[in-house]
C-alpha cells in the first residue's frame, strides 16, 4: 500500500549479519589459537616423519650447500665484516620470506598456514633423522654383532670405529644421540614456538648450518670470514642448550644432572653442547665422555656424567630420556596454549 511503513523482518537482519561478524570473530579464534596451531603443526610433523622419514636429505643439503657457497664466494675477501654481510644476506631474507608465505597463507585460511609450518617442520626438523641410527646399532649390540654396530656408528659420525670396544660405541652412541635429539628437535622446537610461523625454524637450521661449514672449518681462507657465523649461532644456541639440559634434569636424575653441568660443562666454544651431554648423562646415571682410540690416535676427552659405565641398559635408558623430554616440552606447549584461550 502507498504510504506503508514496513518492518524489516529481524530474522534477515540477524541473516545478513552473520557473515560479516564471522570474519572478525574468525580472525580472534585463530589468533587464540596459535599456541595450539603450533602444538597441532609439531604432533603432525612428528607423525609424517615417523610414517615416511625424509631418509634422502641429499638434495637438501646440496640445494643448501650451493646457496651458501655462493655468498662465499661474492663476499669472501677474508675479513670478518665481509662475514657479518654475507651471514646477514643468507640468513635473513629466508627468514623475512618464510614469515611473508606463512602470513600470506594464514591470512587466506589458518590451515594452509598450518600445512605450511608442517611442511617446514618436516624439512628442518629431522626426528628420524638421528633416531633411525641409534636404533641400528642398538639392535646390532643385542645381536652381539660389535663389527656392524662399529660400522653403523662410524657411518654416524663420519670417522673410523674400527678400534672402538663395545662400551666405546655404546658411550659414543648415547653422546651422539644427547646432542642429535637437541639440535635437530629441540632447538628446533624452542624457535619454532618463539617467532611466527616457521621462521625460528628455519633461523636455527641455516644458523647452524653456516656455522658449521663457515665457522668451524679448518681452512685459512675462512678463518676471519666465519667468525661471525660462530659468534651468531653461539648467541642462538645458547637458551635452547640450557633449556634441554634443564629439561633432562627434570626428567631424569635431576641432582646428578645439574652437579654434572656445574663442574663439567667447561669454557668450551661448544659449550651449550658441552651443558646438554654433561646434563643428559648425569640424568642417566652413566659415565661418558673420556678418551678413544681412532686410526691408532688417542682421542683425548674429558669425563662427563657419573655413576656406572655404559652398557645395553643405558641405550634403553636414553630412549626414554628424550620421549619423555619431547613429551614434556608438547605438554608445556599444550598449557601455554590453553592459558592464552583463557586469557
Amino acid at each position: 500500500m502507498p504510504g506503508e511503513c514496513r518492518v524489516p523482518n529481524r530474522g534477515a537482519i540477524v541473516s545478513a549479519s552473520l557473515p560479516v561478524m564471522a570474519i572478525p570473530l574468525y580472525g580472534i579464534v585463530a589468533g587464540k589459537l596459535k599456541h595450539e596451531m603450533s602444538l597441532i603443526s609439531l604432533i603432525a610433523a612428528l607423525l609424517l616423519e615417523q610414517w615416511r622419514p625424509l631418509s634422502d636429505r641429499r638434495y637438501l643439503y646440496t640445494a643448501v650447500s650451493q646457496y651458501a657457497g655462493y655468498f662465499e664466494h661474492q663476499f669472501n675477501a677474508g675479513e670478518n665484516h665481509h662475514g657479518v654481510i654475507a651471514w646477514m644476506v643468507a640468513v635473513l631474507p629466508l627468514v623475512l620470506g618464510a614469515w611473508l608465505v606463512y602470513a600470506m597463507f594464514w591470512h587466506i585460511n589458518p590451515l594452509l598456514g598450518l600445512a605450511f609450518n608442517v611442511a617446514a617442520l618436516y624439512v628442518t626438523m629431522g626426528f628420524r633423522q638421528f633416531s633411525h641410527h641409534f636404533t641400528d646399532i642398538q639392535l646390532a649390540l643385542k645381536r652381539d654383532d660389535l663389527p656392524a654396530a662399529r660400522e653403523l656408528l662410524a657411518a654416524w659420525r663420519g670417522h673410523s670405529c674400527a678400534e672402538f670396544s663395545t662400551e666405546d660405541v655404546i658411550r659414543l652412541s648415547v653422546e651422539q644421540a644427547l646432542e642429535a635429539s637437541y639440535r635437530n628437535v629441540f632447538s628446533v622446537i624452542f624457535w619454532f614456538v618463539l617467532l611466527p610461523g616457521p621462521t625460528g625454524a628455519v633461523l636455527y637450521r641455516l644458523s647452524y648450518y653456516l656455522e658449521q661449514r663457515w665457522g668451524r672449518t679448518q681452512s685459512p681462507d675462512l678463518s676471519v670470514f666465519g667468525s661471525f657465523s660462530s659468534r651468531a649461532f653461539a648467541v642462538i644456541d645458547w637458551i635452547p642448550g640450557r633449556l634441554t639440559a634443564l629439561t633432562f634434569a627434570i626428567v631424569g636424575d635431576f641432582e646428578d644432572a645439574l652437579y654434572c653441568w656445574r663442574t663439567q660443562a667447561g669454557r668450551r666454544e661448544d659449550r651449550s653442547t658441552r651443558i646438554v651431554v654433561a646434563a643428559g648423562a648425569g640424568a642417566l646415571g652413566v659415565r661418558l665422555g673420556n678418551p678413544y682410540v681412532c686410526d691408532g690416535i688417542v682421542v683425548e676427552r674429558p669425563e662427563l656424567g657419573l655413576g656406572d659405565e655404559p652398557d645395553l641398559a643405558h641405550l634403553d635408558s636414553t630412549v626414554g630420556l628424550v620421549w619423555r623430554t619431547l613429551v614434556l616440552w608438547l605438554c608445556m606447549l599444550f598449557l601455554l596454549g590453553i592459558a592464552s584461550v583463557l586469557r
